[in-house]
């Protein structure tokens, strides 16, 4: 089937508020995000909160700042507005309760008035019988009446739907073809509960109809419900929309990705410091192949590229490594202005005073440092030299570079510091020199300065680095290092 529809696409993402945004839900916001562009149709963000005993308020503001952090706008929804308000499902239960009554009416559903206790024994039973837990269809055979009356009584009830005792209910997954279920192996599911609240399977399908889903595009963790839909769809006289069921995501060592393998919340790769953009790209590979070897993509292409008809039904892997190998990749891509504003705020979280230094100093150490950095803390954890000479030195290299010898050749390479120009080329001349005339190797001279300066032994180019950091600061650093190795660190 092609990607070319007969009416607008409308496509919705509809998260739970009962905890963190995992990247599964948001790989799918994704996919719903990129096809809706791609076709210049609708997506639609809806909140399925019915199940009220596990709502979450910090859940609902946290899922929304997540969307907008991946930059997922939406053109209906919460904060948004639109023709079918609301977009909350706890606030559309007259909706539920009519479409109910109304496949009551048609004997599509049934009053059930059995109790929690009752039912709590039968799957006792079942238990101990070896037998699936499923509801006896007890109430099925009420008469119509007798259940009006009981219903009208006000006795406490849920509406289950009739599932149908012979035949298939056959209907067509864009990704993975015809899916085909005996009905016989379907169970009455509770639409309605004794609240008045819906459960997923009803709210779901009313909604989808009343603003107009076309495609539903969600996690194959739905398949064994679709069937079921697709009755309710049947009962109510409805077009089902075009299903896509997504591939699951494992983790590196196999299984679902989740919080004891590592961060699975997008939450929790922001803090890590990855960019939006890069969690977009990377997800958006999961499931999906723009074919070409592509990998790195702009959103603007991604857009381009994208295709229902290139979703795969096999289950992806979330690799981190190649996740951090792509946030790098864009570090290189991006200017100094993309990081200002990303970066100054953890400076001065971890206590540098950026008012101490010229504008033009603190962007030319995070022009120096975005091309070696992968993460945003990286900024941090390998670039606070910039503002503070070192308080200690690497371990792992400073007995390699600050061995016996080493106090001299900083010392004569201070005199090199000290008796020309400062600036990269000419410090860098300086040092090639100094290494022929001594019968050094290059790395004999870098490596011990590097550390000395910055206490680091790795970093940006050395001779743009003490350039950057400027004459008086190179000597007092080279200095104090000599002291170092001469107190035995």
């Amino acid at each position: 089937m092609s990607d070319t529809p007969q009416k607008r696409v409308r496509v919705r993402f509809a998260p739970s508020p009962t905890g963190y945004l995992h990247v599964g839900g948001a790989r799918t916001a994704i996919f719903n995000w990129l096809f809706a562009r791609r076709m210049g149709g609708d997506f639609l963000l809806r909140i399925e909160d019915t199940d009220q005993t596990r709502y979450q308020e910090k859940a609902l503001h946290e899922l929304i700042a997540d969307l907008k952090w991946l930059g997922l706008n939406w053109d209906e929804g919460p904060e948004v507005g639109g023709p079918h308000e609301s977009y909350f499902q706890s606030k559309r239960l007259d909706h539920y309760q009519k479409y109910a009554r109304q496949l009551v009416a048609s004997a599509h559903a049934y009053p059930c008035f059995c109790t929690p206790e009752r039912l709590d024994e039968l799957r006792e039973q079942q238990k101990v019988n070896n037998l699936p837990p499923s509801y006896d269809r007890r109430c099925r055979n009420l008469p119509a009446d007798v259940a009006a009356q009981r219903v009208a009584a006000g006795e406490k009830h849920v509406v289950r739907l009739k599932a149908p005792f012979h035949g298939n209910t056959v209907f067509k997954d864009h990704i993975r073809g015809i899916i085909d279920t005996p009905n016989r192996v379907l169970d009455d599911l509770v639409l309605l509960k004794g609240d008045g609240f819906p459960t997923y399977h009803l709210a779901n399908v009313v909604d989808d109809h009343l603003m107009e889903i076309t495609h539903v595009l969600r996690g194959d963790e739905w398949i064994p419900s679709t069937p079921r839909h697709i009755l309710i769809y049947q009962a109510l006289g409805w077009e089902p929309p075009v299903f896509c069921h997504l591939p699951v995501i494992l983790a590196e060592g196999g299984g679902k990705l989740s919080k004891r393998k590592g961060a699975a919340s997008v939450g929790d790769y922001r803090d890590l410091g990855y960019l939006p953009e890069v969690m977009v790209n990377f997800l958006s590979l999961l499931g999906w192949s723009p074919g070409e070897d592509l990998e790195l993509m702009e959103t603007d292409v991604l857009i381009e590229k994208f295709s229902l008809d290139r979703i795969h039904p096999k289950s992806a892997v979330f690799d981190e490594k190649k996740l951090e190998w792509m946030n790098g990749q864009y570090f290189l891509r991006r200017d100094v202005d993309y990081f200002m504003p990303l970066v100054l705020p953890l400076w001065e979280k971890a206590g540098v005073n950026l008012a101490a230094f010229s504008p033009e100093y603190v962007r030319r150490a995070v022009e120096l440092l975005k091309d070696r950095s992968k993460r945003l803390p990286d900024f941090v954890d390998y670039g606070l030299y910039f503002f503070n000479d070192p308080a200690a030195y690497d371990e792992k290299t400073r007995n390699k570079h600050f061995g016996a010898g080493s106090a001299e050749l900083l010392e004569g390479l201070i005199a090199e510091v000290e008796s020309g120009e400062f600036n990269a080329a000419a410090l860098e001349a300086r040092y090639r020199a100094f290494a022929e005339s001594t019968g050094r190797k290059g790395g004999d001279l870098i490596h011990p300065t590097r550390l000395a300066i910055s206490g680091m032994p790795f970093g940006p180019g050395l001779f743009e680095l003490m350039e950057a950091l400027g004459k008086d600061a190179v000597l007092r650093r080279m200095r104090a290092a000599v002291a170092a190795i001469r107190a035995g660190f």
